[in-house]
């Protein structure tokens, strides 16, 4: 195993799980990995990933920039380029990645003594809200109403969804940086449009807010990975058994 990809680097943009995933499974099966951050990424999440064993590349000013970068290195180094996203002749990398996100929804369910009744999921090119989507939906039918939260100053999803299409927000950038994407992936869109039931969006200032609650709990998070608690305390449901997951350790 520790030599099966001996040979093959794999390159991706990302900011978060993704790309510590990407390094730490090369990593594991002798592969190499590059990792293209955007300038606003802070340099403590590039030296986690050096950690890891990953190449660190900077390029450009947001993840949209930093992904160019990465498809361009893949076409002129010959190199693997598994992105989180996915678009038109490029989905069966993305699909398999997303697959990844099931062992999560599947250790929730099997963890919860109940189903609940809203789920909270964030959401940046929609990865994750799309994969733990479905699964909740085949454990937990149609009974929790599925919330996705996203930044409202990268809210491709809920755009995408409102005009019908996928499309492509611009905006300036959110400090919720793992989740400042500004065009969702296709697969995940086709998936929520059909699993989801609504779409917000919160502030910048709502989610810093929730911060300090989480780590007075012992559950220290970023505000990326704190979304969807954020948005659940922008407008708390009523009489509610509510779901959320924090995605990721602070930045």
């Amino acid at each position: 195993m520790a030599t099966a990809l001996t040979g093959r680097t794999y390159v991706t943009a990302s900011a978060g799980n993704h790309g510590m995933s990407v390094a730490a499974g090369a990593r594991v099966f002798g592969a190499e990995a590059v990792i293209y951050l955007a300038d606003t990424v802070p340099d403590s999440f590039a030296q986690r990933l050096r950690d890891k064993g990953a190449e660190v590349r900077r390029d450009g000013r947001d993840y949209a920039a930093s992904m160019a970068g990465a498809e361009r290195a893949a076409r002129r180094e010959g190199l693997t380029l598994l992105s989180d996203s996915s678009w038109d002749g490029y989905m069966d990398l993305p699909w398999r990645l997303m697959e990844g996100y099931l062992a999560m929804a599947a250790e929730t369910v099997r963890q919860m003594p109940a189903p609940p009744t809203h789920i909270y999921l964030q959401a940046g090119v929609g990865g994750l809200a799309g994969a733990a989507s479905a699964h909740f939906r085949q454990a937990w039918g149609d009974g929790p109403q599925i919330v996705v939260v996203e930044p409202e100053n990268a809210p491709a999803l809920a755009r995408s969804i409102a005009a019908g299409r996928l499309v492509e927000t611009t905006g300036p950038d959110s400090h919720m940086g793992r989740l400042d994407c500004k065009a969702p992936s296709a697969i995940a869109l086709r998936g929520l449009s059909r699993d989801a039931d609504e779409f917000v969006t919160i502030s910048e200032a709502e989610g810093a807010a929730v911060l300090p609650l989480l780590a007075e709990q012992g559950l220290a998070t970023s505000s990326s990975g704190g979304a969807g608690l954020a948005a659940v305390l922008a407008d708390p449901p009523k009489d509610a058994r509510i779901l959320c997951i924090l995605s990721e350790a602070p930045a």
